[in-house]
């Protein structure tokens, strides 16, 4: 098991913790001095209190939680956030709310996952043409109405 240094920058902070044996997630939780209100369509950054030192060759992914986005409507803006390997600041969970209800945030309440993946580094190679595909450039939607299914 992989382990990450982290610090609280706030006192109210939670320490994010696996939930199941299997959990690919740790929960976040907001570190709010006072409850948070966001009224639909509103967005706002939820403090959690935690700096990490993740180590280089990872990234954390912050995602979203699916019991607020079936509930209440609740979405990360920038879903995943990632979080750099040489960033140690405080982080941040931007969220906005895409219900038709004011949702209320209050201290120690789980706002986001963290998942911390391996990032591979590439270099980019420019040539005159690409190798062809069957897709070729067809974007959104594309592979779905008249592509041949592959199994």
């Amino acid at each position: 098991m992989l382990g990450i240094r982290f610090t609280r920058t706030r006192a109210t902070a939670i320490v994010p913790g696996y939930m199941t044996e299997h959990a690919a997630g740790m929960d976040l939780h907001a570190a709010l001095d006072e409850p948070l209100v966001l009224q639909p369509g509103e967005r706002g950054l939820i403090p959690t209190g935690l700096a990490l030192e993740i180590p280089p060759g990872y990234e954390g992914q912050i995602r979203p939680r699916s019991g607020l986005a079936l509930r209440q409507g609740i979405a990360l803006v920038n879903a995943p956030g990632t979080i750099d390997a040489d960033y140690r600041g405080e982080i941040g969970v931007i969220v906005i709310n895409h219900g038709q209800e004011p949702v209320a945030f209050a201290p120690g309440d789980r706002i986001a996952q963290l998942v911390v993946a391996p990032v591979i580094r590439v270099s980019l190679e420019e040539v005159a043409e690409l190798e062809k595909t069957g897709r070729a450039g067809g974007g959104f939607g594309h592979t779905g109405r008249g592509a041949q299914r592959h199994v």
